[in-house]
């Protein structure tokens, strides 16, 4: 048996609850995407990239016959958006990867600001409506209940994406809303492992969110007067 067969089929038995590898290991990779976009460093991208591909496997439960035959369509979906939206980060970032923070000296890819009072708005906007557009969408193709619930997540997790690549701070902000819908989602729909990682994600997106308002505090301050 390849790497590949093993990865796709290797299960983690805990009790009477059936976890695969590839969700352990694809939100492994998730978490370290984060980190690196805590630290601004452009590999964050193409290791996202990664976690996605084994998650994309993961919530199609019932199309790819894994033990919890579930098909969450928005948590699926999104895993498409995220490797096109990291694409595009990626690409951004490598742009600027040789700017110098001012207030450390060291070479980052981007350099974080606010998204600024307009730019907030037309996200929330976009949040909320966009929710309210592919909750029958999903619900047509036949999503986990609640399907709000995994419409929010996917234009959630399109908007801070988006946000990270462009260097929003709020993007950060954005990850937690996400989060506070998708533990409760991810537990009825039998996902634990993605569900406890979740839970790690919103502390963590907490700390991320101020690192990067430290950090912007740090260029104000190393700016020539």
């Amino acid at each position: 048996m390849n790497v590949l067969e093993w990865l796709f089929d290797a299960q983690l038995v805990i009790g009477d609850q059936t976890i695969l590898w590839r969700e352990v290991i694809g939100n492994g990779f998730g978490i370290a995407s984060a980190i690196g976009g805590m630290r601004r460093k452009i590999w964050a991208w193409p290791v996202g990239i990664v976690g996605n591909a084994l998650l994309f496997t993961v919530f199609l439960g019932a199309v790819f016959g894994t033990p919890n035959p579930v098909n969450l369509l928005g948590q699926a979906s999104r895993q498409i958006m995220f490797i096109a939206v990291s694409v595009y980060g990626w690409v951004r970032w490598s742009q600027t990867r040789r700017r110098v923070d001012v207030a450390t000296g060291m070479s980052v890819a981007v350099q974080p600001r606010w998204a600024g009072a307009r730019i907030r708005v037309a996200l929330v906007v976009a949040m909320v409506v966009g929710t309210a557009i592919l909750t029958p969408i999903f619900t047509a193709l036949g999503s986990f209940e609640p399907v709000w619930a995994d419409a929010w997540i996917f234009v959630g997790s399109l908007l801070a994406t988006w946000g990270m690549a462009k260097g929003w701070t709020e993007f950060w902000l954005i990850w937690v809303a996400v989060d506070i819908v998708g533990v409760p989602l991810l537990l009825s729909a039998g996902y634990y492992a993605s569900a406890i990682l979740f839970i790690f994600y919103g502390a963590f997106t907490l700390w991320g969110f101020f690192t990067w308002v430290k950090v912007q505090r740090g260029q104000t301050q190393a700016l020539p007067a």
